[in-house]
C-alpha cells in the first residue's frame, strides 16, 4: 500500500514536472482507449486520492468511480520511451499531453494499442520565445482607508447580492479552501494589504516551479475579490477562507494546451482538498483559426474545459467561473468552460443591476440557460500591482466576487451537496421565475437563499 502511494506521488511529480521548455515545438494531447493496466483498485481509494477528497465525496454521498483511477503508468511510460517528454495527465478524461520536437514522433504513439487518438494543441513561434517574464512592479502601498465601511472600495459589490449579510452572521468562509485557476498573482505576495490572505500554497502548470507571484496580474486581481481582508481598506467575498493559487493561464499565446493545463490544475485541487474553485479564464479564439470554437461546439460537451468543468461537482467540489467578455464581438456568446453542466457560469452587471456591454450571453448550443447569474463586473473593486486600490471590468471580477459568497453560503449550509449549492444559488436569482439567455437567473440574493435552507 505505501510503495502504491509513493508511484502515485512520483506520477503526480511527473504530469507536473516540465511542461514548458524551449527545444519543444510541438505538444499534442494524446487520448488513451482505457485504465486496463492500472495497479489501483476502486476498493482502496486511499492509495491515489488524499484524506479530504475522500471525505468531501463520502460527505455528499458519491461515490469514488474509474474517473478517479490515475492514468495508466505503463501507458505514460510507454509513450515517454518514444521519445517525448510528458507535460501533464488528465485521469479524468483519461489523456496524455506530450511535447516533442518531431512530429512523426506521434506517428509511432498513434499505433501503440491503448492509443485512440492525438490532437495537436501547441506549436512553438519565434514570437512565444520573444515574451519575457514580467518585471515586477514597484510598490506604493498607498491606500485609501474609508471609514463608513469594512469593505472599503468592495462596499457595493457585496452588498448587491447579501453577501455582507452573511459575512454578518459569520459566515465569513472560514474553513472553506478556495482554488484560484487563473493567469499569474503578480506582487500577491508583497503587498501590504494582501499579507493576511491565507494561502496554502502555489502551484504552476505552464511552467512548473516558476513564481507566479512574478507572472501577469490577472489572478492577483481576481484573487482580491474574494480574500482581501482589510477592513476599511477592501474586504473581499470570503476573507477568511484559505486559498490555493493555481497557474495554467499561458499569456504569450492562446492555443489549446492551456485546457490540458487547466485540467491538471483541477485534479490538483481535487487532490488537496479544494471545495470551490474560481477560474476567470475562456476560450473561444486561438492563434491558429483552424482551431477556433463555432457555436454549435457550446454544448458543454465538445471541448475538453468543459468536459472536465462537468465532472468537478461529481468530485463534490463547485465551479464558478467567467461568461466571458464577449458580448460586443460578432461572436457574443459564453465561452468554454462556462457552457458546461453543473457549474455557475457569471455575467456582469454595474452596480444598478444593468448589464455590462461586454458580458457574454448564451444560451449553450443544446438550449440551457446561460449565464447562470450575474454578479458586478464593471467598475469592479480590485487591486492593483502596486499595492493600492483600483477598480476592473470583466466578467473576470463578476466571477470570483460570487465565488467568494457561494464559499460563503456553503460554510452556512455545510449539508448541500455541490449540485444543491449551485441549484440553491440559482433559485435566489430576481430572474429566477423567467430565466433568459442575458441575465440567466439574474442578480442572486445569497442571504435569502440562506434563509431558505434554514426554513427547509
Amino acid at each position: 500500500m505505501y510503495k502504491k502511494k509513493l508511484v502515485w506521488l512520483v506520477t503526480l511529480l511527473w504530469a507536473w514536472a516540465g511542461a514548458w521548455a524551449e527545444g519543444d515545438s510541438l505538444m499534442y494531447r494524446i487520448w488513451l482507449k482505457d485504465k486496463a493496466a492500472t495497479e489501483y483498485s476502486l476498493d482502496c481509494p486511499e492509495e491515489y486520492l488524499s484524506r479530504r477528497a475522500i471525505e468531501r465525496r463520502e460527505r455528499q454521498h458519491l461515490v469514488v468511480d474509474s474517473t478517479d483511477l490515475p492514468v495508466c503508468q505503463a501507458y505514460v511510460d510507454k509513450i515517454r520511451r518514444q521519445g517525448v517528454r510528458v507535460v501533464v495527465t488528465g485521469k479524468w478524461e483519461n489523456f496524455v499531453t506530450v511535447a516533442c520536437d518531431d512530429s512523426t514522433k506521434m506517428a509511432r504513439i498513434a499505433e501503440l494499442p491503448f492509443v485512440r487518438s492525438a490532437e495537436l494543441v501547441w506549436k512553438s513561434s519565434p514570437a512565444y520565445w520573444e515574451v519575457k517574464d514580467v518585471k515586477r512592479d514597484s510598490l506604493e502601498n498607498r491606500l485609501t482607508v474609508h471609514p463608513d465601511s469594512i469593505y472599503g472600495t468592495a462596499t457595493r459589490q457585496i452588498a448587491l447580492s447579501g453577501g455582507d449579510k452573511l459575512h454578518e452572521a459569520g459566515f465569513r468562509g472560514n474553513g472553506m479552501v478556495i482554488a484560484v485557476i487563473d493567469a499569474g498573482f503578480h506582487n500577491a505576495d508583497r503587498m501590504e494589504a494582501m499579507r493576511n490572505i491565507r494561502v496554502l500554497g502555489t502551484r504552476d502548470f505552464v511552467e512548473p516551479g516558476s513564481d507566479v507571484y512574478s507572472k501577469g496580474s490577472h489572478g492577483m486581481a481576481v484573487l482580491s475579490c474574494m480574500a482581501m481582508n482589510r477592513p476599511e481598506v477592501m474586504t473581499g467575498t470570503a476573507p477568511e477562507a484559505s486559498y490555493w493559487l493555481l497557474r495554467s493561464e499561458d499569456e504569450r499565446s492562446e492555443q489549446p494546451v492551456e485546457q490540458d493545463y487547466w485540467a491538471a490544475a483541477v485534479e490538483f485541487a481535487d487532490s488537496v482538498g479544494v471545495d470551490v474553485l474560481n477560474t476567470s479564464l475562456g476560450y473561444y479564439v486561438y492563434d491558429d483559426p483552424s482551431q477556433n470554437l463555432r457555436l454549435r461546439d457550446l454544448d458543454g460537451r465538445h471541448e475538453l474545459m468543459s468536459r472536465q468543468a462537468s465532472h468537478i461537482a461529481d468530485k463534490g467540489m463547485a465551479l464558478v467561473c467567467s461568461a466571458g467578455n464577449a458580448g460586443m464581438e460578432s461572436w457574443k456568446k459564453i465561452t468554454t468552460p462556462g457552457d458546461a453542466e453543473n457549474v455557475l457560469t457569471v455575467g456582469a452587471i454595474d452596480i444598478k443591476g444593468v448589464l455590462a456591454p461586454f458580458s457574454s450571453i448564451g444560451n449553450t448550443a443544446d438550449g440551457r440557460i446561460k449565464p447562470d447569474v450575474v454578479a458586478v463586473g464593471l467598475k469592479s473593486a480590485v487591486m492593483q500591482t502596486n499595492g493600492n486600490q483600483g477598480w476592473a471590468n470583466g466578467t473576470s471580477f463578476a466571477s470570483p466576487i460570487m465565488c467568494g459568497m457561494v464559499a460563503c453560503l456553503w460554510q452556512a449550509c455545510p449539508e448541500l451537496t455541490a449540485k444543491e449549492l449551485l441549484e440553491l444559488v440559482r433559485r435566489s436569482g430576481d430572474r429566477a421565475s423567467y430565466p433568459d439567455n442575458i441575465y440567466g437567473y439574474g442578480i442572486p440574493d445569497l442571504w435569502r437563499a440562506y434563509q431558505s435552507y434554514q426554513a427547509r
